[in-house]
């Protein structure tokens, strides 16, 4: 299979699945579960045999592969049989409640650099430049989320600040809307959030869109309202478990992506962004001095 046309790839498949899952029809949502739950018997499996164990039909299991970018079954069966080569990527391991903390760390550890490495991998270079493009030549930029989210717009927009550009974070709906109205051609507006269809993050998200700016989404879900209406979409990828909902689960990896667009502008903006940084450092640093 070649990953760039028939798909999604190997070593992303079963994180590209769970971001996708909300979107997906009840039926092919139970086809997705077994895929979550178990990747290298559904790739063992016939379709026949999946149909059975997920009590969907042979014509819903055809559409759910369809639905996640393979041409058929035998198609998606390649890929997980490919990805259950890399067992230790598929089952992270779930955190128990009698686990002790030396067990706790490992497996914290584990499920969030897989988490980096998912999002890593489905992050690329030509879809990281267009969004750079975008921030480096704003003249001001808004960053939307609520929640854990809005923890990593504060970030975000905290980092731009730093090298001298003009951004703010919004959590609260009122505000967000309030600023994204007033955007314009050339201004830049990203929203966060995981599952790509927080209503507080969307609205305000489209109207800075309508206003003329450019629109940037930040979700684990690139089938999500908020994927459908950005003019740019990275995906961040996260596992939830019971003892890492998707607010945990989510916020590394969206700072892995929050962390390269921050980089790639101050790459692009290098001389000005040493010296706001320089500067900056120096204002905190005289602030510590005198109290």
């Amino acid at each position: 299979m070649d990953d760039s046309r028939d798909g999604l790839r190997a070593d992303t498949l079963v994180a590209t699945v769970r971001g996708v899952l909300p979107s997906l029809t009840p039926a092919a949502q139970t086809v997705a579960r077994l895929i979550l739950e178990d990747p290298a018997t559904v790739a063992r499996s016939t379709i026949t045999e999946l149909s059975a164990a997920s009590g969907t039909s042979e014509a819903t299991i055809v559409r759910t592969a369809r639905l996640l970018g393979f041409a058929g079954y035998p198609q998606l069966r390649l890929a997980l049989a490919a990805a259950a080569a890399q067992p230790d990527r598929l089952v992270p391991g779930d955190l128990a409640p009698d686990d002790p903390l030396s067990e706790v760390i490992m497996k914290v550890a584990r499920a969030e650099s897989e988490a980096i490495n998912d999002t890593v991998a489905q992050l690329t270079s030509e879809r990281l430049g267009l969004v750079v493009d975008a921030i480096t030549g704003a003249r001001r930029v808004d960053v939307y989320g609520v929640g854990a989210s809005g923890l990593v717009a504060n970030d975000m927009a905290q980092k731009l600040m730093r090298i001298g550009m003009s951004s703010h974070a919004f959590s609260d709906a009122h505000l967000a809307l309030t600023s994204a109205v007033l955007l314009r051609a050339g201004d830049v507006a990203i929203g966060i959030s995981t599952s790509g269809e927080t209503p507080d993050v969307l609205e305000p998200l489209e109207r800075a869109r309508e206003a003329g700016a450019t629109a940037v989404a930040i979700t684990n879900n690139p089938r999500s309202t908020m994927a459908a209406r950005a003019d740019h979409v990275l995906i961040s990828a996260g596992r939830e478990t019971e003892f890492r909902p998707g607010a945990l689960a989510s916020r590394i990896s969206q700072l892995v992506v929050v962390d390269c667009v921050f980089v790639g502008v101050a790459q692009r903006v290098y001389d000005s962004s040493q010296e706001a940084l320089r500067r900056t450092r120096s204002a905190v640093a005289e602030y510590i001095k005198r109290r």
